[in-house]
C-alpha cells in the first residue's frame, strides 16, 4: 500500500476522493471524515489565535508553527477560523494523558485549538512529533479547520516536516494539497525549531462553496 494512502488512512479520513456525501440535501464539504467530530470534544469556549499544546515543555524538540490563513483568493485574511490539531508525542505514540476524555482518547493528549485573529495569523507552541514507532510513515500533525460560514468541518492536508528523511520524493507529489501544501520548512530560532505555513481555504476541498 502506497505511503500516502496510509498518511491519509491514519487521518481517518478516506483513502480517496470521492463526491461529496450529503446529508439532508446539504453537500458536506470536504466529504467528510471519520473522527473530525473529535476537534468538539473538549473545546474551549473562548479560542485564542495562539495557543500552547500540553506538549510543551515536555521531552522532545520544542517547536513553534506559525502562519496564516487566507481565503479562497489566496490574499485576503481569514478571520475567525478554527484551527484544530492533534499530534504524537515524542516517542511517536498518540498518547492519552488521565482524565482525559474517553472519546478523545484515540487523538492522544497532545491536541488543541486556536482561531485566526483579525489578520489570519495563528501561532502554536507544541513539540516536533515523532514518528510512529514502526517507522513508516513521515512525522506529521493532524489539521482540521471549521469555518464560521461553514455547517461543517473538514481535513486538510497534515502538516509534515522538509527535512524528514521518511518524507520520500513519491509522497511528495503524491500529496494532494488540501489547503495548500503542508510541507513545513523548519529553521532554528535559537532552541526553538520554526515552521510556518499559509492554509488556502477551499483549495483542493470537493465541494467547497464557490461563493460565499
Amino acid at each position: 500500500m502506497p505511503a500516502v494512502i496510509i498518511l491519509a488512512a491514519c487521518n481517518n479520513q478516506p483513502t480517496q476522493q470521492t463526491a461529496p456525501r450529503q446529508t439532508n440535501n446539504e453537500v458536506v464539504v470536504g466529504g467528510g471524515c471519520d473522527g473530525c467530530e473529535l476537534m468538539y470534544v473538549g473545546i474551549p469556549a473562548m479560542i485564542n489565535s495562539v495557543d500552547t499544546s500540553a506538549g510543551w515543555g515536555e521531552e522532545g524538540q520544542p517547536l513553534l508553527v506559525t502562519g496564516k490563513v487566507v481565503k479562497a483568493d489566496q490574499k485576503t485574511p481569514a478571520p475567525d477560523i478554527i484551527l484544530y490539531y492533534w499530534q504524537t508525542d515524542n516517542n511517536g505514540y498518540y498518547s492519552p494523558q488521565p482524565g482525559i476524555d474517553e472519546k478523545a482518547k484515540k487523538h492522544g493528549h497532545i491536541r488543541g485549538w486556536v482561531k485566526t485573529d483579525s489578520l489570519g495569523n495563528f501561532s502554536i507552541y507544541t513539540i516536533r512529533p515523532a514518528p510512529y514507532p514502526d517507522g513508516t510513515m513521515p512525522a506529521h500533525i493532524h489539521i482540521s479547520v471549521k469555518e464560521p460560514d461553514i455547517s461543517n468541518e473538514y481535513y486538510i492536508d497534515d502538516w509534515v516536516f522538509d527535512d524528514d528523511p521518511i518524507l520520500t520524493s513519491e509522497q511528495r507529489k503524491a500529496l494532494p494539497q488540501r489547503g495548500g501544501s503542508g510541507i513545513l520548512k523548519p529553521y532554528y530560532q535559537g532552541k526553538i525549531l520554526v515552521a510556518v505555513d499559509t492554509i488556502v481555504l477551499g483549495l483542493n476541498i470537493p465541494g467547497y462553496p464557490v461563493e460565499k
